[in-house]
């Protein structure tokens, strides 16, 4: 059932509550001069107790334009400075956003609940036109937070997490099945996958995915491992998959990101493993990392500069109303290079 947004406050409570004119309230809203700070902080104190701010959609529906549309993301700086998906992701939002001269508001935070007070936040106080969202779980409550703000959004992931969102995403479980399929071909049996955080939605998806593949498959041997994405913890996953003795130890290794196989790679060389003659490794989200390691990495590829782009085209459909409303994206296909062969007899 979707949640009723909540009726907004007017202009002309927020100059009562204060003791002000409606003007005043614009000038403190704009950031215009003539105003006291005393009279500036009494405006906002109030507008703050009302839960008001001006409507940035309503400027837009009127004719203007959204010079602001917000990001947030749940990740720790460090990763998201090594990780290229999302720098990918980024410069595509980036590119659209040129196009319509608006501006990122891109901030990390710590959990969802921060996330939602950020949202509300931005939305309350005339920072943004509207949200990219991305990570979705399970029972998000990023869903019933803007759906009760009646704040516009468009939602990165399937729609089965997204409630009555705007969503657009890829489609995760086919891709896994295809890259497992792949390794089969080939005539690997025994295959692991070092995968993301559990909590995350797709993650949730893909470990679903390569259970049922490795079923079909009656693969001899089938492991799982999540992690944070991050390299240390992809190298320590494959270090824990590649100390045990065959027929224990998997031939072929699927990682969630690009940067975990570049250091399941460099494990493999570490222990004095060939790739892909011992082992085939095969990444997830191509980038260049994957195409500058010798071996070259095999990779799931997709356009993700596009899926960013698309993701901002489709906001601007939401607020506009003219969009095309929610959408799978193109599924990542394979793309073989030096690190997958079959296994050795």
């Amino acid at each position: 059932m979707t949640a009723t947004p909540t009726p907004r406050v007017t202009i002309k409570e927020v100059a009562a509550r204060a003791g002000v004119s409606k003007g005043a309230v614009s000038l403190a809203f704009n950031h215009k001069p003539g105003l006291s700070e005393s009279t500036r902080d009494r405006i906002f104190r109030a507008a703050q107790e009302l839960g008001w701010a001006p409507s940035p959609t309503a400027r837009t529906l009127a004719g203007s334009r959204v010079d602001v549309v917000g990001l947030a993301i749940c990740r720790p700086a460090r990763l998201l400075g090594l990780e290229p998906f999302y720098m990918e992701f980024v410069s595509g939002v980036e590119s659209v956003l040129i196009e319509q001269s608006c501006s990122l508001l891109l901030r990390l935070v710590r959990s969802l609940e921060e996330e939602v007070g950020l949202q509300e936040s931005w939305w309350r106080g005339r920072q943004i036109g509207g949200a990219i969202l991305v990570d979705f779980r399970a029972d998000d409550p990023r869903v019933a937070a803007v759906e009760r703000l009646g704040m516009p959004v468009v939602a990165v992931g399937h729609p089965s997490l997204t409630g009555g969102l705007i969503s657009v995403w890829t489609e995760d479980a086919t891709a896994v099945t295809q890259a497992v399929r792949y390794l089969a071909a080939l005539g690997h049996r025994r295959i692991a996958r070092v995968g993301g955080a559990a909590a995350l939605g797709h993650t949730s998806m893909r470990t679903g995915a390569f259970d049922e593949a490795a079923r079909a498959l009656e693969l001899t041997g089938a492991w799982q491992v999540a992690t944070d994405y991050s390299g240390e913890a992809g190298a320590r996953a494959t270090r824990s998959l590649l100390t045990a003795a065959p027929p224990d130890r998997p031939t072929a290794i699927v990682y969630d990101n690009d940067i975990m196989a570049v250091a399941g790679l460099s494990v493999a060389a570490e222990m004095g493993l060939s790739v892909p003659d011992d082992v085939s490794l095969l990444a997830w989200d191509d980038s260049q990392l994957c195409r500058i390691t010798h071996p070259p990495l095999s990779a799931m590829s997709h356009d993700v500069h596009g899926f960013g782009a698309d993701a901002a085209r489709t906001l601007f459909g939401v607020i506009t109303g003219e969009g095309p409303g929610s959408h799978q994206v193109p599924t990542p296909v394979l793309t073989p290079r030096g690190s997958t062969a079959p296994p050795r007899v």
